[in-house]
């Protein structure tokens, strides 16, 4: 078994699409800006993460709202420096809500939502020195 991707399921496609492809900078699959669905890729990495629009989930299972409540998902990308992409991206529009910060002994963490909700948190990992 291996990691396809993670789907997030959104109401405003357009806006979470700018978003994945312009605050954050990865690459997206095909394009489609307005949906039902783009697959985004990291510069490195297999796995990616995708949008999907709500109401066309919801009308495949019958069971899902138009609104999500609550967190729904974490998304988590990896960086090699923190502080600088932080910086990268507020200055295109992200609201950085926590971080960034130490996390444990070997990595730092900063956390952000996407114009949907959805928690995203960025990692740098450290090499332990001794």
């Amino acid at each position: 078994m291996e990691l396809a991707q993670v789907r997030l399921l959104v109401s405003d496609f357009p806006a979470c699409y700018r978003f994945y492809a312009d605050v954050l900078g990865l690459k997206p699959q095909s394009g489609s800006q307005e949906g039902p669905y783009e697959k985004f890729s990291p510069a490195t990495g297999a796995a990616g993460i995708a949008l999907q629009d709500r109401s066309m989930m919801a009308e495949v299972l019958g069971e899902l709202g138009d609104t999500a409540t609550g967190h729904r998902s974490l998304v988590v990308l990896r960086v090699d420096d923190l502080d600088g992409y932080c910086e990268r991206i507020a200055e295109r529009g992200a609201v950085i809500v926590h971080g960034p910060a130490q996390l444990t002994d070997r990595m730092r963490v900063a956390h952000l939502k996407d114009p949907e909700g959805n928690l995203v948190e960025l990692q740098e990992w450290q090499l332990l020195v001794g």
